[in-house]
């Protein structure tokens, strides 16, 4: 008569971890569940792996918005080589002496200060007050002199206090160089940038395009925000600072459900 023993022997992982496996020489329904077991333990171990990996190592950088790319000149055409002269120095380039360092081809960088300030404030206040009354006087003689006075006088009044009041106010200051992305034939200029910085907890996107003229630029090729036309200015940022500033996901569908 055969006994199957109950001792416990260890069984080991490809980890270095040493699992019971029980000593049998007739039970086979004992390795699936180790077998599970030994599984359970290898995918712990990897997932302690994945989890330790730093964030930023996983992380890959965006690619750029074409929309926002700078512009360059296009090729010029081969002439030959220009020898120095008197002035003209072939390693300082080319500008006119009437224009200086000014933008004023495709491809030129531009400076922009950002002097931005707005303010708005609206105020409404209404009050109205209406009070009306009617009365009969009542014979005081004959069939109906059962009827009092206060019987046929009505009264009614009504009022009305309402007020609002609305402030927005922005402010942005700073500079960003952008490119000339096409001239026009009176000399306005179509120009876009962007400048992104990377920090270490997110990143930063400032973003410009507008229309610049000629004459608005200094001496020093900057120019004002407040007198690019059609400017289109935008700051945003991405990151961990970015997220804790918003509301959570669930918190903003109840604010949108929500009735009060």
């Amino acid at each position: 008569m055969s006994t199957s023993s109950s001792e416990m022997t260890p069984h080991p992982t490809p980890f270095g971890l040493s699992l019971s496996k029980p000593c049998s020489s007739s039970a086979k329904g004992g390795r699936p569940f180790d077998k599970l077991r030994a599984n359970g333990v290898l995918a712990l171990a990897v997932l302690a792996v994945v989890t330790a990996t730093p964030a930023d190592a996983r992380k890959k950088p965006k690619p750029r918005d074409p929309e926002w790319m700078p512009t360059y000149a296009p090729m010029p055409a081969p002439v030959p080589e220009p020898g120095n002269g008197a002035i003209f120095q072939v390693a300082q380039g080319y500008a006119p002496v009437y224009q200086g360092n000014r933008a004023a081809r495709v491809g030129d960088v531009l400076t922009i200060a950002l002097v931005e300030r707005t303010l708005a404030t609206k105020s409404s206040t209404q009050t109205s007050d209406r009070q009306g009354n009617i009365g009969l006087t009542p014979p005081t003689t004959g069939p109906l002199d059962f009827i009092k006075k206060s019987d046929v006088s009505l009264g009614g009044g009504g009022s009305f206090n309402g007020k609002g009041q609305a402030t927005q106010s922005n402010a942005l200051s700073g500079e960003i160089s952008v490119t000339v992305a096409e001239v026009y034939p009176n000399g306005t200029m179509l120009v876009r940038g962007e400048k992104m910085v990377t920090l270490n907890r997110g990143d930063e996107h400032v973003r410009l395009a507008g229309l610049v003229r000629t004459s608005d630029i200094g001496p020093d090729n900057r120019v004002l925000s407040t007198r690019v036309a059609d400017a289109r200015i935008t700051y945003t940022g991405t990151g961990e600072v970015a997220r804790s500033s918003r509301q959570g996901w669930l918190q903003r569908f109840f604010s949108v459900v929500s009735p009060f």
